[in-house]
């Protein structure tokens, strides 16, 4: 499978670019808006990335007050806008998502750190695992529960297509204990597990109840880092009503730093794949 195009991060890189040629140009938002003859708000929500496309004549107009002059430039920052506008596979499922989707993230991240404390996280689970957690809130249709299913297998490509993403998991022992689906659907997750690990761009780290008080205590997370500099890495954070992004570099920091922490406490790769098998030989044992 290709890597897919993320239009979220096409936006984020051209609105980071707008953003240091106005600075250079010496050029307060105030002062850009303007000289352009637009509102401050539309100024700002392209820099901001709250508008989801700009139109090529906007987009020249800007490059003509911030004096980018070299077509090459001009050229790469038209081609940023034109993929802003592409729709990544996840588009169809995006009465599933909302507006903001995690898939467009994960399908140009280079690394994907990830906690997980009440479930295996998603781009590691099964179809089984994955049809039981949605089965297991408010009712839905069945077609319903299978779309959402196909939705979650798809993410899944990034980690064994060409260029996979590199995966740093750390799982709480909660999450390999909660029996969702029953004894049969949390062996072949286990399963399922074990193999993944094996991947070389695969790290799966079990935290366990022995580790005590920890700096994750709060909630689960997910870090994804990307390889071009000006792609930023980005947090998010799942809750029961909506997805969070978090962008703020004093945050991501905390975040990441926090992130180690977890990683330092938990079992290290090999003891914890022998400590997912002695979960799985307990559930065929039962």
């Amino acid at each position: 499978m290709a890597i897919e195009r993320s239009p979220s991060l096409r936006l984020r890189r051209l609105a980071a670019e707008l953003r240091r040629a106005r600075e250079r140009a010496n050029l307060t938002g105030s002062q850009a808006a303007k000289a352009l003859k637009w509102s401050a708000g539309k100024l700002s929500k392209i820099e901001h990335t709250e508008t989801k496309r700009i139109s090529s004549s906007d987009l020249d107009k800007m490059m003509d007050l911030y004096e980018i002059e070299d077509p090459e430039m001009r050229d790469a920052m038209q081609a940023l806008a034109k993929d802003a506008k592409i729709r990544g596979w996840w588009a169809k499922y995006r009465e599933i998502f909302g507006d903001q989707a995690l898939p467009d993230f994960e399908a140009e991240a280079f690394v994907i750190r990830t906690f997980s404390t009440q479930t295996v996280p998603g781009l590691l689970q099964t179809p089984g695992y994955a049809e039981a957690i949605f089965q297991g809130g408010r009712y839905v249709s069945p077609q319903e529960v299978q779309r959402r299913v196909d939705f979650r297998m798809a993410r899944r490509e990034v980690l064994t297509r060409f260029r996979p993403v590199q995966l740093r998991a750390v799982i709480d022992e909660a999450a390999l204990r909660r029996q969702i689906g029953g004894q049969k659907v949390m062996a072949t997750q286990m399963d399922h597990l074990l193999y993944m690990a094996q991947l070389p761009n695969l790290d799966i780290q079990v935290l366990p109840f022995t580790a005590g008080a920890h700096a994750a205590l709060a909630a689960p997370f997910t870090i994804l880092e990307f390889s071009e500099p000006l792609d930023t890495p980005i947090v998010y954070v799942g809750t029961v009503t909506d997805s969070l992004f978090i962008e703020e570099a004093d945050q991501v920091t905390q975040y990441s730093a926090t992130f180690g922490d977890v990683q330092a406490s938990a079992l290290s790769t090999a003891k914890s794949a022998s400590f997912i098998k002695d979960v799985a030989a307990a559930l065929e044992s039962d």
